[in-house]
C-alpha cells in the first residue's frame, strides 16, 4: 500500500472514530451560585461578588459572557439590583427561560421555581423541608429590584460584613412559613440574622447569590 494511500486511510479512521458534533445548547445566562466565596456577607462588596459569578461561570463552560450578582447596595452611590443585570431574556443551565424580562422577572416571575432556579452546574438547591435548607438568597433588594434607603442594614454594609449587620434574603423555591407575598418571593422574603456563615445557615440559606449574564 503506497504512502498516500496510508495517508488516507488513517484520515478515514479519524472521521470514523470522531463523534459527530452536538447542536450548541442555548447560552447559559442565569444561574445560583453553588457556594459561598466563604466569608458570609463579606462578598468584597459589589466587584468581589461579580467576580464570584464570573468565576463560577468560567469553571461551567460561560465564561464568554459577563456576569453579575443580583444584588443592591445602600446609601450614598446606591445601585438596584435590576439596574445590573441585562435586560433578558435569561436562560438556566438547562436552557430553560426563566424569566423574558425585566418586568416579568419582577412582576411575579412566574417561570422562576426551585425546579428552575439551578445552579451553575444544573443542580436544584435545597429548599424547605429539605436538609440542609439553602433557600435563603443574599439580594439586599426590595421586591421591585430597587435598594432600601440608608438606615437599617439590608446589604450586611454593602456586601464588606461577614460579621454585624444583616441582608435581604428571597426565597428560591418560593416557598416559607405561610402564603403570604413575601414568603414566596424570589427576591424579597425577610432579612438575615445576621451576616456570618453560621447566622445565614441558621436563617435558612448558606450565601448563595443570583447572578444574572448582563450581556
Amino acid at each position: 500500500m503506497t504512502r498516500l494511500t496510508l495517508a488516507g486511510a488513517a484520515l478515514a479512521l479519524v472521521a470514523l472514530a470522531a463523534p459527530a458534533l452536538a447542536q450548541p445548547a442555548p447560552s447559559m445566562g442565569f444561574f445560583i451560585t453553588s457556594a459561598n466565596p466563604g466569608k458570609g456577607g463579606d462578598l468584597g462588596g459589589l466587584a468581589g461578588a461579580d467576580a464570584h459569578c464570573q468565576a463560577l461561570a468560567q469553571a461551567a463552560g460561560a465564561g464568554n459572557r459577563s456576569w453579575r450578582a443580583y444584588l443592591s447596595t445602600q446609601g450614598a452611590g446606591a445601585e438596584n439590583a435590576r439596574d445590573r443585570i441585562g435586560r433578558g431574556p435569561w436562560r438556566n443551565a438547562r436552557g430553560e427561560v426563566v424569566a423574558d424580562s425585566l418586568q416579568e422577572l419582577h412582576d411575579g416571575a412566574p417561570k422562576l421555581t426551585k425546579q428552575t432556579a439551578l445552579t451553575e452546574r444544573g443542580a436544584v438547591v435545597n429548599g424547605r423541608g429539605d436538609t440542609p435548607n439553602m433557600h435563603d438568597i443574599l439580594t439586599g433588594s426590595q421586591p421591585d429590584g430597587t435598594a432600601f434607603a440608608a438606615g437599617e442594614d439590608r446589604t450586611c454594609g454593602n456586601w464588606t460584613s461577614g460579621d454585624a449587620g444583616s441582608a435581604m434574603l428571597g426565597h428560591s423555591d418560593r416557598i416559607g412559613l405561610n402564603d403570604s407575598p413575601p414568603m414566596k418571593s424570589w427576591n424579597s422574603s425577610h432579612p438575615s440574622r445576621g451576616c456570618t456563615m453560621e447566622a445565614l445557615k441558621a436563617t435558612g440559606g448558606a450565601g448563595l447569590l443570583y447572578c444574572f449574564a448582563a450581556d
